[in-house]
């Protein structure tokens, strides 16, 4: 028992060890890059919507 306790305690340790090398990105960075993927997901999601509702409505005038 006392095994799996010391095992814990050196997993937490290198956990925390290695999050102290991380090179956190600052907070404008971050508003930037989140903002350019909604705009960018957006702009696919309109472009894809006007797509399928193209070949669709060319699909029923075929299909009629």
């Amino acid at each position: 028992m006392k095994s799996l306790f010391k095992r814990i305690r050196n997993y937490l340790a290198d956990v925390w060890a290695e999050m102290k090398k991380v090179s956190w990105v600052k907070r404008r960075e971050l508003f930037t890059t989140t903002l350019v993927v909604i705009v960018f997901s957006v702009v696919m999601a309109a472009f894809i919507g006007v797509f399928d509702f193209t070949f669709s409505r060319l699909l029923n005038l075929v299909l009629k």
